[in-house]
């Protein structure tokens, strides 16, 4: 599942990313409030973690543009306020919850995954399905056929990525945006390799092919592709 994070403290935004990544999350940090709501408002996303006091606009007035323009994705404000009066002003502007700084990074992990359960859609809100292979959001696991498939956090990551953008290609520079959160050097081979391990588990043996390089623009998963 994609999360947003919007936090301009270095420090926090780092451990927030790499905490959350390590959960097998796929997250993207906004360090300013501008990057923040740009990203909120041109991608999709399960679930925002929004910090209030930031430098340039704060997570109020964010949260209130996003509500304004009919978007309903989840919000869990972060910040170091506590008054009741702040948490009362979030949650009348459309927050989810609000969790106060510092926090334990396992009450924050409870609670994103309360979150992401209650907004999910009721159909299959806890599952994706290509073809015959399956993907357990909630336990990480896959399976193809009825077979279990070990996959590695990244490797669930990048095939998550590849089955919610079915039939669109992906270029390398997303891939290693959205996984690995990075910018794409060409020079490495770090995609690639992460692909090609993918692929073997997830195709090898199975039909359809499910997972396809298209020469000069990236890879797609796509049940029905015809090269």
């Amino acid at each position: 599942m994609r999360l947003l994070v919007v936090e301009d403290e270095q420090k926090t935004g780092d451990y927030l990313r790499q905490g959350l990544s390590e959960s097998g999350f796929v997250v993207s940090l906004a360090r300013t409030g501008l990057d923040g709501h740009h990203l909120a408002m041109t991608e999709s996303f399960d679930l925002i973690l929004l910090d209030v006091m930031l430098p340039d606009v704060d997570g109020w007035r964010i949260l209130q543009s996003l509500r304004d323009a009919g978007r309903q994705t989840p919000v869990l404000f972060l910040t170091a306020r506590d008054s009741i009066e702040d948490r009362v002003k979030g949650l009348e502007l459309g927050a989810d919850d609000y969790l106060v700084k510092p926090f334990a990074f396992a009450e924050l992990l409870a609670r994103v995954r309360t979150l992401l359960r209650r907004g999910a859609a009721p159909v299959q809100a806890d599952q994706l399905s290509v073809a015959d292979l399956t993907l357990d959001l909630l336990k990480r696991r896959v399976q193809r056929g009825g077979q279990k498939i070990a996959l590695s956090q990244k490797e669930f990551a990048l095939l998550e990525l590849l089955v919610r953008r079915e039939g669109e290609v992906l270029p390398r520079s997303l891939i290693a945006s959205q996984v690995w959160d990075m910018n794409f050097d060409s020079d490495t081979n770090v995609i690639d390799v992460a692909i090609r391990r993918l692929r073997a588990k997830v195709d090898d043996g199975f039909e359809p092919k499910l997972i396809h390089t298209v020469r000069g623009m990236g890879y797609t998963l796509d049940a029905a592709y015809d090269a």
